[in-house]
């Protein structure tokens, strides 16, 4: 069985506008418990028009120093594919660009594929806790709870996966099932997703096992431009238009879509009336979380007809 400090790991890092929180983030990597010699790191820039690259070049005395790497084509799976093509390391380790990451990450990480031995295991992925810098809106507070799976290493059920902030897969799973979609997760400024999820879901289709290691857990950063109400609106149109995006690319949706389409124009009145109602009682937080749904309920109303109609 070996150890995992025998396998050749790269990290990998999209990113997008976020330098600062990219310098935490590459900070925590340079401070990895594991041999230098034996991963790498990648930082995929997506078009960022702030000092991304300045702080990349910034971490070049460390060791590993990050590679910088320019991707011009929007998206964030755009990112990972690139991140793909260029990785030496048999395992790829996956981090959003805003994650805080313990001396041990890597180490905890990558186990369970040496632990496995052979072909079984097809991802992992790590525990992921929001930290919440700005503080944290009581009326949003409900949306981010941490990422817990269970308790020990271990395979997940069907209906559990990973996020996509931290998970690891083997390069062997991408030569069997090809790279991640690209019209699945973010682009720019929209707030797709379900690129890691559709990995899983193919991953699991083949008969990989999906594992989860609650020690390699992260903080994952939460500023106070991602807990205001115009943030929460955004992300849960964006959500359920990918969430259509998704099951429309696996064939056979009609029926579903349809369902879902009527099901969704009764959510979205019955939670603008409730907005209403919260607002005569002056309980704005329920106010503005009813809202939020419903604008989740107008991201499936706008979608689903896209998606009939074999549009994005």
């Amino acid at each position: 069985m070996p150890s995992p400090a025998t396998l050749k790991v790269t990290v990998a890092i999209p990113t997008y506008n976020r330098a600062e929180l990219l310098r935490q983030t590459l900070a925590g990597i340079g401070r990895q418990q594991f041999p230098t010699g034996q991963f790498e790191v990648l930082v995929i820039d997506n078009n960022s028009h702030d000092h991304t690259r300045q702080i990349v070049e910034s971490f070049a005395g460390t060791r590993p120093a990050p590679r910088y790497l320019l991707e011009t084509r929007q998206g964030l799976d755009h990112a990972r594919n690139r991140a793909l093509a260029e990785a030496r390391g048999e395992i790829i380790v996956f981090g959003d660009d805003d994650i805080l990451v313990e001396p041990d990450w890597l180490t905890q990480i990558i186990a369970p594929f040496a632990a496995s031995g052979g072909h079984k295991v097809g991802a992992v992925g790590g525990e992921v806790i929001p930290v919440f810098p700005d503080g944290l809106p009581p009326w949003v507070a409900e949306w981010h709870s941490p990422l817990e799976f269970r308790r020990d290493a271990g395979p997940l059920p069907p209906h559990q996966s990973p996020m996509g902030a931290n998970m690891a897969f083997p390069m062997w799973v991408f030569e069997r099932i090809g790279p991640f979609q690209t019209a699945l997760d973010r682009s720019g400024k929209n707030l797709f997703g379900g690129g890691d999820t559709d990995m899983i879901r193919r991953a699991r289709a083949a008969g990989f096992e999906i594992w989860f290691a609650p020690a390699a857990r992260v903080r994952h950063q939460m500023p106070a431009s991602r807990t205001t109400f115009r943030y929460a609106t955004r992300h849960a149109f964006d959500s359920a238009r990918s969430r259509i995006v998704d099951r429309a690319s696996q064939g056979r949706a009609t029926g579903y879509l349809l369902a879902r389409f009527a099901g969704n124009a009764l959510k979205a009145a019955g939670f603008i009336l409730l907005a209403l109602l919260s607002l005569l009682v002056l309980r704005t937080g329920d106010a503005k979380k009813a809202i939020v749904r419903a604008w989740r309920s107008c991201g499936y109303l706008y979608q689903i007809p896209r998606s009939l109609a074999g549009k994005i």
